[in-house]
């Protein structure tokens, strides 16, 4: 039966930027004076989300705010994200180098922690003296360590090193020196941050497979941050995305870094319309919405019925046009199309003047998880295009099976015929 070992319950980090303390006296002294009433910190209440690209209007930031989340004994745990995003003030906080400004953490087992090159070392103490000093801190005996020492050494490589003060060790043997410890000292919970990326290719390839022996062959916790995406999917089964210090999306790892790829790295301002890679000379768009969004990404609900699609545009001739939706996966192998008047015949006279074609296309009754990226067409069928949107959107499924419960993954191959719910023309002559 599996349990809670990690538990966060509304955690946030708030800083002051540029000082210490609030910055003045009068701030501390209001801070401490609420402490000591038990009424909250006035400076909680302010503050700005860690969005690191917009200027802000006040000193208080939030690095971290409101993280709930639970992980599970044994969960492989990948947290990722933009740099900035609080990932590594999440784990300072898990290990207990800083503490949280809000909220509250349980922990159940002894944790192991790799963050910057050379925490936790001290650099006029040789390379052994660490590895007991390090073991000590975790609760460990002499005689514990000991046992694990041979093991750690080797794990290393730093033998011919290992009574060298190491403040003479390389950044890369650090490194080594400093995992071999966190992974080898039978820890409950490992927390690896992107320290891994200092290594090696070698020790890169070794670390994780050990890490793999750790979740998998002793059913120990693991939380691992990356930026090498590779790293986390072959390691990691559950994902969390970090986005300006809040969670953003916490799902399987798969579904998880294709959000964080594909999704959260376009642009909150880009537009569908700016996709438009070729339009009639005759033909002009003036908004283009799907999902009820203008914008390039959206989300598809868990049982959502239809999917609306709005054109609004204007016309210097009387023009024969069908709206055509490819759906493709992010191979760009086609899932899905909608064009009724293609495989229907049933084509739409637009004439002269300013037009509003809006299509409400049925979803089906099963929709696996995953990214849809949509093509869009104007076009009489078999005459020629009028329009084209290669990649204009991108849909984020979260998937639903009708009366089973939630789909699977999403799979490559297959083209579905979507119907049509209804399709109306507005068209306002001038």
């Amino acid at each position: 039966m599996s349990r809670k070992v990690i538990e966060f319950d509304g955690v946030g980090k708030q800083y002051v930027l540029g000082t210490f303390g609030t910055g003045t006296l009068s701030h501390d002294l209001n801070r401490w004076w609420a402490r000591i009433r038990g009424k909250e910190d006035p400076y909680l209440k302010v503050g700005e989300v860690n969005d690191r690209t917009q200027k802000g209007d006040s000193r208080f930031v939030w690095a971290l705010k409101d993280i709930s989340f639970s992980v599970e004994q044994g969960d492989v745990v990948g947290i990722i994200g933009k740099n900035g995003a609080g990932k590594s003030t999440l784990l300072k906080i898990l290990s207990r180098v800083t503490s949280p400004t809000v909220g509250t953490i349980k922990v159940k087992g002894r944790i192991a922690s790799l963050l910057e090159v050379g925490t936790g070392f001290h650099p006029e103490m040789t390379g052994r003296e660490n590895i007991y000093m390090n073991g000590s801190i975790m609760g460990m005996t002499r005689a514990e360590i000991t046992r694990k020492l041979d093991e750690i050494v080797d794990f290393a490589g730093v033998e011919k090193y290992l009574d060298t003060p190491v403040k003479r060790y390389s950044s890369g043997m650090i490194v080594r020196l400093g995992f071999a410890i966190a992974a080898h000292l039978d820890p409950e919970i490992l927390v690896v941050d992107e320290v891994l990326a200092v290594g090696d290719a070698e020790f890169q390839k070794k670390a994780i497979g050990k890490m793999h022996d750790v979740a998998n062959g002793q059913g120990r916790t693991v939380l691992f941050v990356s930026h090498n995406m590779a790293a986390v999917k072959s390691l990691c089964k559950t994902g969390v995305i970090l986005k300006n210090g809040t969670v953003d999306y916490i799902g399987e790892i798969n579904s998880c870094i294709d959000r964080y790829i594909k999704v959260d790295s376009l642009s909150d301002s880009e537009q569908i319309l700016d996709k438009l890679s070729f339009l009639k000379p005759y033909l002009h768009i003036n908004k283009i919405k799907i999902n009820g969004s203008s914008k390039t990404n959206s989300v598809i609900q868990s049982h959502q019925k239809y999917l609306n699609v709005r054109i609004e545009g204007e016309t210097e001739q009387e023009i024969k046009t069908d709206v055509m939706l490819v759906f493709k996966n992010k191979d760009d192998i086609a899932l899905m199309t909608y064009a009724v008047g293609h495989y229907k015949g049933e084509i739409k006279t637009l004439p002269k003047g300013e037009f509003v074609i809006e299509e409400n296309i049925s979803l089906p009754k099963i929709l696996t998880r995953g990214s849809l990226f949509v093509d869009m067409f104007m076009h009489h069928p078999m005459i020629e295009f009028q329009m084209i949107a290669k990649k204009c959107c991108i849909l984020e499924c979260e998937g639903y099976q009708e009366d089973y419960g939630f789909a699977l993954n999403q799979h490559d191959g297959g083209l579905i015929g979507l119907e049509h719910e209804q399709k109306s023309i507005d068209c306002l002559c001038k």
